[in-house]
């Protein structure tokens, strides 16, 4: 709660700075409102008061002398906390500010009404002030309310940007912001509305576009775009340039999403096919319902923006709002933001290990260590579901590097206890870019005092052939240093044999779609005693993932596979239960030391 008020306060003074009113000198248009308030109240103090962090400054003042008094026992600090209306008929009355320097001056009565902006942050209060107690009626909170909401008026009308995108010549985001406000107020209670939201193209054109047009090709795609939409609607209706390549526009009433989306599919081809941008820009749209009276401007706009994203790939390029859909994006983006705390926490992360099992002695010869998180509120999450957001995120380089960390110092400890066994780690596309990669897993295992055979390193094929060129020499140079490299989830990616030819590779490991359900089908037999084969003639060793029954263990001990892991030797295990798992199952040599060390 803590840490969310910090964050919530430092929002609102960003939004305060931004405008620039801090300090600035007295203007005709906010004395003229504070005026008004004096006479309206009939009260000798009046004042726009701006909250900073520890003072209150008066943008305009009517009975003061001063421009500022500390926000300590402030009252309008308090307004600027609560983003309410505040009224205390005698200040010595009241326990929080019988003590304020206010009280001390001989001030008795106070009311304050929020400066909210748009985004809903409170710079401060419409207040005045009055030197005996006094009573406040209904009526006067209201016109001191509207006060205060002509004083953001102007505050927008001078410092915020304007109602009109300056490139496309179309009415912006503030607009739209005003607009659906008007609606609310204006229109039956209750009424079902759309919004439709409209990419001109998907975050990769716009980025690709960038980097290899100049910069007046945005302005062109906008401007094109805004021309025909203004030629489609006319001028009773409004299009809203929400984005720097997005647009909104609210469906006429009545209108409903059954007659609504074929609508926009129809104009949506039409555009297409005489837009000069169609074959480098692929514009997606969304529609999102919402109910008037209750509906929040900006959730609103969002779940639109989010559609419009749905629908980047679908046919038609157009797509619903889905609350499944939004709530599952929520989700990945509750995790990713979560993520980031559980790699510093120190107690959320921990490493469980899947043995690998030679097939032709039946020994364990290594481990693959697996990632497993524990949120404290969420409880055991799967790897399926966050692994692969991490991946996708900046996050990737450091789960690495914790995961290299622990596995290797989980290394130390079985080598000390006599367990010699190879361990694996997944490394991700993200971590092969890496100037520094190697350079890390060398210090790692010098810094726990280990051999570098003693490490293997997984990468997919698809993480390899993103950025082939640099993700070869990082993987050279791994190889270089003696840690082992290994091909995971082999048959899914590119699976090419020149690009098995060419990779320093020591093991290739079969991905566990082709093997769960081998027992039964003769195609997957066919492909995978291939693969076995080719794999061996390159050098490679095989290792088979998802082994699970005892016909299909034998089928791939007879088919020349090397080794497998899978549920019929165990699950991924807890670091002390891999070891006691291991006790009957390790090659003799290294049994024995294990035996000795823990005698």
């Amino acid at each position: 709660m803590t840490i969310f008020c910090c964050q919530t306060e430092a929002n609102r003074l960003d939004a305060l700075y931004k405008l620039r009113l801090l300090d600035t000198p007295p203007c005709e248009a906010f004395d003229r409102i504070t005026r008004m308030a004096a006479r309206v109240f009939d009260l000798p103090i009046a004042a726009v008061s701006l909250t900073d962090v520890d003072r209150q400054w008066f943008k305009s003042r009517v009975g003061v002398e001063h421009t500022s008094i500390p926000r300590l026992q402030a009252p309008c600090g308090t307004v600027a906390d609560t983003s309410g209306v505040l009224v205390i008929p005698d200040l010595l009355e009241n326990d929080a500010f019988r003590d304020s320097p206010l009280a001390a001056s001989g001030v008795r009565y106070y009311a304050g009404a929020p400066l909210i902006t748009a985004d809903g942050h409170c710079l401060g209060a419409m207040c005045v002030l009055g030197l005996a107690p006094r009573h406040t009626t209904q009526e006067e909170i209201a016109y001191l309310s509207d006060l205060a909401a002509m004083v953001m008026a102007q505050i927008e009308l001078r410092h915020a940007v304007g109602r009109v995108d300056a490139r496309s010549g179309l009415p912006n985001r503030n607009q739209f912001i005003e607009d659906f406000q008007d609606m609310q107020r204006d229109s039956p209670p209750d009424e079902l509305r759309l919004v439709a939201v409209i990419n001109l193209a998907t975050p990769e054109q716009l980025d690709s576009a960038a980097r290899v047009k100049s910069s007046s090709y945005l302005d062109e795609l906008v401007n094109e775009a805004a021309q025909w939409m203004r030629s489609q609607l006319g001028l009773s209706r409004r299009v809203y340039h929400v984005g720097d390549a997005q647009f909104a526009l609210f469906a006429p009433p009545c209108m409903t999403v059954e007659d609504y989306v074929p609508v926009l599919k129809e104009k949506l081809r039409r555009a297409a096919g005489l837009a000069s941008s169609r074959h480098i820009a692929t514009p997606s749209v969304g529609v999102a319902p919402f109910v008037l009276g209750g509906a929040n401007c900006l959730d609103v706009l969002r779940t639109a923006q989010s559609a419009a994203h749905d629908a980047i790939g679908q046919p038609g390029s157009i797509a619903v709002y889905s609350r499944s859909e939004d709530a599952a994006c929520q989700r990945r983006f509750l995790l990713l933001n979560e993520f980031g705390g559980a790699l510093e926490s120190g107690g959320q992360l921990r490493l469980v290990f899947q043995p690998r099992v030679d097939l032709e002695t039946g020994n364990c010869v290594g481990a693959e260590a697996l990632l497993r998180w524990k949120h404290p509120e969420l409880g055991n999450l799967s790897p399926g579901e966050f692994i692969p957001v991490v991946e996708r995120s900046g996050l990737a380089q450091a789960t690495t590097a914790w995961v290299l960390n622990a596995a290797l110092r989980q290394q130390r400890l079985w080598r000390h206890a006599g367990l010699d066994l190879l361990l694996s780690i997944n490394v991700s596309a993200a971590n092969l870019l890496e100037p520094d990669f190697v350079a890390q897993v060398e210090h790692g295992l010098h810094m726990y005092d280990l051999p570098a055979s003693c490490l293997e390193l997984e990468i997919t094929e698809s993480a390899i052939m993103s950025h082939p060129g640099r993700a070869h020499a990082t993987l050279e140079a791994i190889a270089a240093i003696g840690v082992r490299l290994a091909i995971d989830d082999f048959g899914t990616g590119y699976s090419s044999l020149s690009y098995l030819q060419n990779m320093p590779a020591d093991v290739v490991k079969i991905d566990q779609s082709f093997i769960i359900g081998l027992e039964d089908d003769q195609r997957k037999q066919s492909l995978v005693t291939t693969m076995i084969s080719l794999t061996r003639d390159l050098g490679h060793r095989v290792v088979a993932e998802g082994v699970e029954c005892g016909e299909v263990h034998t089928f791939l001990r007879l088919a020349g596979c090397d080794e497998a892991q899978g549920y019929l030797f165990a699950r991924p295990l807890e670091a002390a239960s891999f070891q006691a798992w291991c006790g009957g199952k390790v090659a003799p040599h290294s049994q024995g030391r294990l035996l000795r060390a823990l005698a």
